[in-house]
């Protein structure tokens, strides 16, 4: 991806930083350095939630997920929307992005940008594979562009209760970074992105294309709508974030070219990161078998080594924003 930065500006020391939040959930953020400099500059607030962690991992418990929505509530009045960027640890808490998306008024595009396509039917619950299904069915979402998944969901999505409806019926886009033609049956799937010839889905990916050519027909074809982005930093390459998913192909330059990009001619609402690095330990018997249905066995990263990645990451996403909204293309 030779021409993936796309015109990265250079940082700019005076740039005032966004307010930003961070969701104290597994541990993973605090240390940080780049987190700790925020937060003793002022500019982000912190909420404790290791105490919900456990009924929040993998699935929200309603209990949980009400009493943290309550605790973001009281350091950022619903009135106001959620704040601009906001970063909550690992990618198994990624469904918690439905509590920032229905705090917004619509219409609303949100990019997903994941190595994982999260759009499976079952279990019906509020589960980190699940939650784009959950987001669809919020008032304020338009559509949602899912970029860059290269996982295994793409073998026989029917099988695993994938939303193709959604993606039927225009609400949902899916452009994997690579994946092989997908065993469907019944109706075809056919949408931006994907068609389907002989019974399986062809998706049109992204590993191999010229990205500057990739950023401009996304600009060129989506709604001119105000934007959420939702980054679950497992698409990213092993040498940008080091999570506990199996990760995919994409760079961040190339993530935040297209987010630039789209900023120009759409209004930025904000943004929320995960994907840091936490160990999954449950304490239930049920999220347990879920995460090891699902997730992959990998080996245990050094923390030293998988803090020290993702902090870099994490302050070159902050930086982008801050440079961003210095522009007038980022609420702040």
């Amino acid at each position: 991806m030779p021409d993936a930065p796309l015109g990265r500006p250079a940082p700019d020391a005076g740039t005032a930083p966004v307010r930003s939040l961070l969701i104290d959930l597994d541990g993973s953020l605090m240390p940080l350095p780049g987190m700790q400099r925020r937060l003793a500059g002022g500019s982000m607030t912190r909420i404790g939630a290791r105490d919900l962690a456990s009924r929040l991992r993998i699935v929200a418990g309603k209990a949980a997920l009400s009493s943290l929505r309550q605790r973001i509530a009281a350091a950022f009045p619903i009135a106001d929307g959620p704040p601009p960027l906001i970063f909550y640890g690992s990618g198994d808490f990624h469904h918690l992005a439905t509590l920032f998306l229905e705090a917004l008024s619509g219409p609303v595009l949100v990019l997903h940008i994941d190595n994982h396509p999260d759009w499976t039917g079952w279990p019906a619950t509020s589960n980190c594979g699940a939650w784009v299904n959950w987001a669809l069915e919020l008032p304020s979402v338009h559509r949602i562009v899912t970029v860059g998944p290269a996982s295994d969901d793409f073998i026989r999505p029917q099988l695993a209760f994938a939303n193709l409806e959604a993606i039927r019926q225009g609400r949902l886009e899916v452009h994997p970074w690579r994946a092989a033609p997908s065993r469907v049956w019944g109706r075809p799937v056919e949408g931006p992105g994907c068609a389907t010839r002989n019974g399986r889905i062809v998706w049109q990916c992204l590993e191999g294309r010229s990205w500057a050519e990739v950023v401009d027909g996304f600009d060129a074809r989506l709604p001119l709508l105000p934007l959420w982005v939702t980054l679950d930093k497992d698409a990213l390459i092993p040498a940008e974030a080091v999570t506990n998913w199996d990760q995919g192909g994409l760079m961040l330059d190339a993530v935040l070219a297209l987010v630039r990009r789209l900023a120009g001619r759409r209004r930025i609402l904000g943004m929320d990161v995960c994907g840091d690095y936490s160990r999954p330990i449950f304490s239930d018997p049920f999220r347990a078998l879920l995460s090891a249905a699902d997730r992959p066995r990998l080996p245990e990263p050094d923390p030293r080594t998988a803090a020290a990645i993702n902090d870099t990451t994490n302050i070159r996403i902050m930086q982008a924003v801050d440079e961003m909204a210095a522009m007038g293309l980022w609420t702040s």
